[in-house]
């Protein structure tokens, strides 16, 4: 049977209607000592996921990625290196991409009761997927919750500004990449103010040799993309996108132009 989703219902795969066809892909990526000489073991490799991400973003099918990925992390044997909770997180991005946000919520809560680590906090998707369900109070609950326990992760902020701005949240889109800023710069001390004008700021740690900048680049240039849709002038953040340097994944104006 395939999968079928229901609002307000709980849904599941059956194991042999979507693993069986790809077994002959993960038998030879994701086997182990110590795991059973049985050929139905698998392991779970971001290898594995990687690919029929790949797939799907070739095909266009990103249900069927969905379908392949949730059989496999309910059923798949996880590891240090790829935990069951990323397997989820992974599913439910693939059923946002096929637009069917209730399947994506479910893998999102998912996720989060395995209590696993992932690559970004599952609330943050898990809200996207509520506001297309027309679920605003709780999604907007979760953000205030994440809010709340002041993550340390600048990625966070990213993901959520841009959630915001998809609402069309532009002030609060900007707070959360403000905030995220000041994160990257090291500067949420006692009594640092997001909302507050910028000051000028001391060269970030990202600058040393090695070091990444990216993420502060990003959420610099979403930052300054946001103060153009609210007709804002330039400020001194806005001019540090100058000093940065570019890395390969950034994305986003090089230089801002000063507005006369």
């Amino acid at each position: 049977m395939r999968c079928a989703v229901a609002s307000g219902m709980r849904w599941s795969v059956h194991a042999d209607s979507v693993v069986f066809p790809y077994l002959e892909f993960v038998r030879g990526v994701g086997r182990g000592p110590g795991l059973g000489t049985s050929p139905d073991v698998v392991v779970l490799t971001r290898d594995m996921f990687d690919e029929i991400e790949f797939d799907a973003a070739a095909s266009g099918d990103h249900r069927t990625a969905a379908e392949q990925m949730i059989s496999l992390a309910a059923n798949g044997t996880q590891t240090e290196q790829f935990p069951r909770s990323e397997a989820f997180l992974r599913a439910g991005e693939q059923w946002l991409l096929a637009d069917e946000p209730a399947a994506a919520a479910q893998g999102f809560r998912e996720a989060l009761a395995d209590g696993g680590p992932s690559f970004v906090d599952p609330r943050v998707p898990l809200a996207r997927a509520l506001f297309m369900m027309d679920e605003p109070d709780e999604a907007e609950a979760l953000i205030q919750q994440i809010e709340q326990e002041t993550p340390d992760d600048p990625r966070i902020y990213d993901l959520v500004a841009e959630l915001l701005v998809d609402r069309s949240d532009l002030r609060g889109a900007l707070r959360w990449a403000t905030t995220g800023v000041g994160l990257c710069l090291g500067r949420l001390g006692t009594g640092w103010d997001p909302d507050a004008p910028a000051q000028p700021a001391a060269r970030p740690a990202g600058f040393s040799a090695g070091g990444d900048p990216t993420e502060l680049r990003l959420l610099l240039s979403l930052r300054y993309r946001i103060r153009v849709d609210l007709g804002l002038p330039e400020d001194d953040y806005d001019r540090l996108l100058d000093e940065i340097p570019s890395g390969p994944a950034t994305t986003g104006p090089a230089t801002p132009a000063a507005e006369s």
